[in-house]
């Protein structure tokens, strides 16, 4: 609840009741569950509302009200029931969307399609200033670098002013995670970025955790404890797609040799480094040897597979994402490997451009097996309009071979799967400084059963 958005809210200090209706219709002549919960003004006036005696697969709408003002009518759709059939799921992710670079005209084009659901992979605010109002820019964020719960609340509240958000938010059920943005550009763990005092960095962690949980679908087992958070989680979609979210940033170690990009060093490939921690990773072979889904979809944040960005001889990794912690990232292939999997569907966010990869068991060996594929999608405005590709990026898939696609245009990634074939269409708009830009299928890749690979079964380049 909020009359005056940007500046706190503008709410009294109390809890305010909220009645809330679920229907199957969207004009709610047929209401299947009802009732009331608290805005809570320790919640920035926020209500999390969990809703049980629903049936499965079934698209419901909901809406609140408070005193007279009753909200828009938002959709959603539960869950198909645990392991019964399910022919296909069609769904979207995004990530990193910068509120001054460019308009949010993705989101427009994803409400208009049609979805069970939609993965959101980290960055969903920026930290930082931006530009002043000084220097041309499509938008411009609300106040300076943001630290306390007051900031938070205000930076969200921008974010969520924007029409086109909105729209995909209240068209689909949304399962959100978590990057370094919401908090600091690429804090690890209770790390901050840049040798700061790690005790302010923690009030500011929980200030962020807290205006995080608030402006987010999470359910109450989320709700955080100071500077700390339940955000990975698993379900499943039938018996097509068993699904575990991750939390890349909570839990790592430190980024090895001071970030950035660098050659691989004893630090970054040591056996005791872990980007997940220890329990996570466990909870994830765990999950993956119980899996009887055809599809196991990992949605998480950092670029996942190899990524050498030197061309010829040598290395040089981002000391980021999972080339890091190759460690970590050896001993989920050495699993699923051994369990002879072939359907890993790994999904990432963070880099601002689009990628596709096939998922090696080693990838220094050419020749060893593939046990799936890593869709990674580009942003939804971070980096301004992109190009599709240039000479330098083209050098690097070269030098990358199992890399099969490359492209730096703003959109979201669409991913339709069936037990026969997974596909993911490379959703793209030519540009997002101004608005108004249509969208366009980049490029096509599809994952068939028993036939290791990815297939490229579209492509087109697109120019603005």
């Amino acid at each position: 609840l909020a009359p005056d958005p940007l500046n706190g809210g503008g709410m009294t200090g109390s809890d305010v009741p909220v009645k809330w209706e679920v229907a199957i219709d969207d004009k709610f002549r047929k209401v299947v569950r009802e009732g009331a919960g608290f805005a809570r003004a320790q919640l920035g006036h926020s209500v999390h509302v969990e809703v049980d005696g629903l049936k499965p697969n079934q698209v419901y709408y909901y809406r609140f009200q408070a005193g007279k003002e009753i909200s828009p009518t938002g959709r959603t759709k539960t869950l198909p029931a645990y392991g019964s059939h399910v022919s296909k799921m069609t769904f979207a992710f995004a990530s990193c969307q910068n509120y001054p670079t460019g308009y949010f005209t993705p989101y427009r084009h994803m409400a208009a399609d049609e979805l069970d659901l939609v993965f959101h992979l980290g960055d969903y605010i920026y930290e930082g200033p931006g530009p002043n109002q000084n220097t041309p820019s499509p938008r411009y964020h609300n106040g300076p670098e943001i630290i306390t719960l007051g900031d938070y609340r205000n930076r969200y509240a921008l974010y969520k002013s924007d029409s086109d958000l909105q729209a995909a938010h209240a068209k689909f059920p949304w399962v959100v995670a978590m990057d370094d943005h919401e908090v600091e550009n690429n804090h690890a763990g209770l790390i901050p970025e840049a040798n700061q005092p790690v005790e302010p960095f923690l009030a500011r962690k929980t200030a962020a955790f807290q205006a995080y949980y608030e402006n987010m679908p999470l359910r109450s087992a989320s709700l955080p404890s100071g500077f700390t958070m339940q955000l990975y989680r698993h379900f499943n979609y039938g018996d097509l797609a068993n699904v575990h979210v991750l939390d890349t940033r909570q839990f790592r170690d430190d980024q090895a040799s001071g970030d950035g990009l660098k050659p691989p060093t004893p630090e970054s490939t040591s056996m005791e480094r872990s980007i997940m921690g220890e329990e996570q990773e466990q909870w994830l072979l765990s999950g993956l040897n119980q899996s009887q889904a055809q599809w196991n979809i990992i949605p998480q944040q950092v670029f996942f597979c190899k990524r050498d960005y030197l061309i010829g001889e040598g290395e040089e990794f981002s000391m980021d994402g999972w080339d890091g912690y190759s460690a970590n990232r050896d001993r989920i292939l050495g699993f699923a490997k051994q369990k002879n999997l072939s359907n890993l569907v790994v999904l990432t966010g963070d880099v601002h451009s689009n990628w596709a990869c096939d998922i090696k068991a080693d990838f220094n060996n050419p020749d060893s097996g593939i046990l799936g594929a890593e869709f990674v999608g580009t942003s939804i405005t971070s980096g301004g309009d992109g190009v599709d590709i240039t000479d330098a990026q083209k050098a690097i898939l070269a030098e990358n071979p199992h890399i099969k696609f490359y492209n730096n245009q703003r959109g979201y990634v669409r991913c339709t799967a069936t037990h026969e074939s997974f596909q993911a269409d490379y959703q793209i708009v030519p540009f997002v400084t101004r608005p108004g830009a249509g969208i366009f299928t980049r490029a096509s890749f599809l994952m068939e059963k028993g036939k290791p690979g990815l297939q490229k079964i579209y492509d087109a380049a697109v120019t603005v």
